[in-house]
């Protein structure tokens, strides 16, 4: 009988193979994505998506325009996939902001265009704009609320 002892590999020794490569495209995605810009991108996204008050005041005053109801129907409620798919850009230390979304009534479907201050941490909207695409024959833009 042998009562040799047997000399287990280190966890380095055992794990290299696929830890060095793995950590290689960890640090170069993480170079890409600060260098390229995105993190100013996602730092929108996950503030609007954080913002909803933005987004349901806008959605209110659209669906009380008349000519969005007729031509939209009832406008279903803004999810946060919309939010996430759209365009989103804060600037003026975060006090002002640009953004379009998706929306869908039960006729069709349109983007919301906004453009808001932040006054007193309430938005006060510039520009609010619902630009109809589907159905075709009723593309358009319709304005809500313009003070530029």
């Amino acid at each position: 009988m042998n009562n040799e002892l047997i000399e287990q590999k280190s966890w380095w020794k055992q794990n290299w193979k696929w830890l060095v490569p793995v950590s290689g495209i960890i640090m170069f995605s993480l170079v890409v994505f600060f260098t390229s810009g995105m993190n100013g991108i996602a730092t929108n996204l996950a503030q609007a998506y954080t913002d909803t008050e933005l987004y349901q005041n806008a959605l209110e005053k659209a669906q009380s325009d008349e000519k969005v109801t007729e031509l939209l129907g009832e406008i279903e409620p803004i999810d946060n996939l919309a939010i996430l798919e759209g365009q989103v850009q804060y600037s003026n230390n975060n006090k002002t902001v640009n953004s379009s979304i998706r929306i869908i009534g039960a006729k069709g479907k349109a983007r919301i265009d906004i453009t808001a201050d932040r006054i007193n941490n309430e938005w006060n909207y510039k520009k609010i704009n619902v630009r109809i695409k589907n159905p075709p024959e009723l593309k358009q833009t319709i304005e809500i609320v313009t003070t530029e």
